[in-house]
């Protein structure tokens, strides 16, 4: 028995002794140290990794924007499902437009003429058609109005406000957010635009100001922001030129001033008393040789009567 315990141990002895035994071992134990890092490198990778993705993901979802944000992006449309079915009945009123569209532009009521201030939309059938939201937003004002046909009123981003006007069977109420492309009502008619028939009114207002609907159709929302703030910069730099006018003419008044001063100079150079003189002369109505002007013409018109006397 003792010599069988002994075998495994005297066997592990002969191993070591050999040269390449150290050598053997070494290397083993530096592979298993290398394969154990490499797996830690990679599990603390893929841990990295997955941090970093769940921190964009929740980056995004943090703070989320509202409707009114994603609106700004958004493409703007016609607020109808198939816009190549539908015809303009009127179009929107430009200022800067030819004298008949102007008059085409106007609508007529009640002895009045009237601006139009969007445009009125309608399908070629005539028939009634459900009404889309242009742009994502928040409905800020539901009211019902035989006249203009009943109102819906969205409000965006940057004070950009789309209206649907003649409509009815309203689908959203004050507070709601709709969604671009969601129906918000159903086409229908208005006093004040009879001849549309059934129709929808469309405006989009920018600042509580009307701006043609098809300047932007098919266009970002922001583009609405970058056409107005053009405009105010054209408005200024016209107004800054019409200023700059004044501000050359008192300059020039300024320098001006030394040439006064020049002529009190002449002035002093001419007695004052030959200028009391002529004007004194001037006043009394006598020339320089003492006549008094108009003697002539008395005498003259006393003759022509004594002509005419004798003629008679």
């Amino acid at each position: 028995m003792r010599e069988e315990e002994k075998k495994p141990t005297s066997t592990i002895r002969r191993i070591l002794k050999q040269r390449w035994a150290l050598s053997a071992i070494y290397i083993a134990s530096a592979a298993i140290i290398l394969a154990a890092a490499f797996l830690l490198q990679n599990s603390f990778d893929d841990s990295a990794k997955d941090g970093k993705e769940e921190s964009a993901e929740t980056g995004k979802n943090y703070g989320e924007p509202s409707v009114e944000v994603n609106s700004n992006l958004e493409t703007i449309k016609m607020p109808v499902a198939d816009a190549d079915k539908t015809v303009i009945k009127k179009q929107f009123y430009d200022v800067n437009a030819d004298e008949k569209a102007q008059e085409e532009a106007l609508v007529f009521y009640n002895n009045r003429y009237e601006q139009n201030k969007g445009i009125d939309i309608a399908m070629e059938d005539g028939k009634t058609f459900d009404v889309k939201a242009s742009l994502s937003g928040n409905v800020t004002k539901v009211q019902d109005d035989a006249l203009l046909g009943n109102l819906v009123e969205v409000e965006h981003e940057d004070g950009v406000v789309t209206r649907y006007q003649s409509v009815k069977d309203i689908k959203v109420a004050v507070g709601d957010k709709v969604k671009q492309g969601q129906a918000i009502a159903t086409a229908g008619k208005s006093q004040i635009n009879e001849e549309a028939g059934v129709h929808v009114h469309f405006e989009i207002r920018k600042d509580n100001i009307a701006l043609n609907p098809l300047d932007f159709v098919d266009k970002q929302a922001s583009a609405i922001q970058s056409a107005t703030e053009a405009e105010g910069s054209e408005l200024e730099d016209s107004s800054n030129k019409e200023e700059t006018p004044a501000v050359e003419g008192s300059e020039a008044d300024k320098e001006e001033t030394p040439a006064v001063e020049g002529s009190e100079t002449d002035k002093e150079e001419t007695p004052a008393v030959d200028e009391t003189d002529e004007s004194t002369d001037l006043e009394s109505g006598t020339d320089e040789e003492g006549s008094v002007p108009g003697e002539d013409t008395t005498e003259d018109s006393d003759s022509l009567k004594d002509s005419l006397n004798q003629s008679n």
